[in-house]
């Protein structure tokens, strides 16, 4: 079955999607418009393996590239020179305790070849309610009382679906998302969705996975039981130094 177009969803936000693998090839992902960013709706969609991306002034598109970028938890590449710089390193990490702020920080931050941002206030607002209910969680890096990285996405069972991320200071967004991904590792969570390709992302260890592989893994993922709240806890207080040191196998 082939799709000419994107599909225009139903109004009613627990409406189902469409299958991912009918989305287009060019604009390649493309497979939904309209509906809301209710967490019912992004709930739903995110399990399928789709995520919202648009412009302000944009209707709510909806997409599932192919294929699709993905990090293994245990595969976050950080070079040799960088972890060095660590071992000394007085940051500290801790989880969803400024959440708004870090999706306010990406928001505002410089992207090569884009104007403007696809985190619009309508995005922040949903995202922000994703995180009261439990399911949205941030990764934040501070020097001291500041926050210079962090990185924020979607959990739904043992799945992570990242969202983007943040360099206030050098290696910033490398400290948030390496320790995201070895925390994630230890939890038996072996994947975080990167959505589409890019240079930065690809240094550090993304892969490409066909979107039928991908869609296949996630969608096994998130009926895995996992708990629903807020991390803080859970993931604790920890130092960058700790990066410093690869990971074993």
């Amino acid at each position: 079955m082939s799709n000419k177009g994107p599909f225009l969803l139903d109004d009613a936000s627990d409406a189902p999607f469409p299958p991912a693998e009918l989305a287009l090839r060019d604009p390649d992902g493309l497979l939904a418009v309209g509906g809301d960013l209710s967490p019912v709706r992004l709930l739903n969609a995110y399990a399928g393996g789709i995520f919202p991306w648009f412009s302000e002034g944009q209707p709510l598109l909806w997409w599932s590239p192919d294929p699709r970028m993905v990090f293994r938890t245990g595969g976050v590449h950080l070079s040799s020179r960088f972890r060095r710089e660590l071992r000394n390193s007085s940051w500290r990490i801790r989880a969803d305790t400024a959440f708004a702020e870090v999706m306010q920080v990406c928001a505002q931050a410089p992207r090569p070849g884009q104007d403007g941002t696809w985190i619009t206030a309508d995005m922040h607002h949903a995202y922000v309610e994703l995180h009261r209910l439990g399911y949205a969680h941030s990764v934040e890096v501070f020097d001291d009382e500041q926050l210079v990285g962090g990185i924020y996405g979607v959990a739904i069972g043992r799945m992570f679906f990242g969202e983007s991320m943040f360099s206030g200071r050098s290696g910033g967004s490398k400290v948030a998302l390496a320790a995201l991904a070895r925390t994630l590792d230890g939890w038996g969570w072996p994947l975080i969705d990167a959505q589409v390709e890019n240079p930065h992302l690809m240094r550090m260890g993304a892969e490409h996975l066909p979107r039928a592989d991908f869609l296949r893994q996630a969608r096994e993922l998130v009926r895995q039981p996992a708990e629903v709240g807020s991390w803080t806890g859970r993931f604790g207080e920890l130092s960058a130094a700790f990066l410093a040191e690869p990971v074993t196998a």
